[in-house]
């Protein structure tokens, strides 16, 4: 464990640095309140309509399975490159871990997650 001593005296110092920049700034920054900063903007520019319904809930679900995935298969790129250390018994491995993605892929495409109606 010693070896991690470095990186935790490193975050712990950079947590106390960051802390103390937050503090310096509200403290000693200018605190002039105005109405027209408070508005909402959207680049720049003041909205000329605010939203009338809300966002569908499907476009949330593609979200949440892409990041799923995507988390998920981030994982190949370390086996990849480990691929001949870790012999049939990685490849084993990999192989079931790559038929759960699949079967939730599946699972997902015949719920209807997916379709874009």
């Amino acid at each position: 464990m010693s070896e991690y001593a470095g990186i935790l005296v490193l975050a712990l110092f950079s947590s106390l640095l960051v802390g103390l920049f937050i503090f310096l700034a509200s403290t000693l920054g200018p605190k002039r309140p105005n109405p027209v900063k408070d508005e909402p903007f959207e680049c720049g520019e003041k909205p000329f309509t605010l939203p009338e319904r809300a966002v569908p809930v499907h476009f949330y679900v593609i979200a949440m399975l892409f990041i799923i995935f995507d988390v998920e298969l981030a994982f190949l790129f370390p086996w990849a490159v480990l691929f001949r250390k870790l012999g049939l018994a990685g490849f084993l491995e990999m192989a079931v871990f790559v038929f759960f993605i699949l079967v939730g892929y599946v699972y997902a495409l015949k719920k209807g997650a997916l379709d874009l109606e």
